[in-house]
């Protein structure tokens, strides 16, 4: 009965699995971000790239 109060008192466990799943959520929340950031610089990139290749296009063409 005693081993039985002192599991029930215990609370590194429940700790633990709070600190766990509060890192769950940041991580998902990180991942999030950089999927929807990472969507933006691609479009920013590509546009940049085809700026880039219109003006040595141009360049090219006198």
């Amino acid at each position: 009965m005693l081993a039985i109060r002192k599991f029930i008192k215990n609370s590194k466990g429940a700790t633990a699995i709070e600190y766990g799943l509060i890192a769950a959520l940041i991580a998902v929340a990180a991942i999030t971000a950089m999927k929807a950031l990472g969507g933006s610089l691609s479009n920013t990139f590509s546009s940049v790239a085809g700026d880039l290749n219109a003006s040595t296009d141009a360049g090219n063409s006198d």
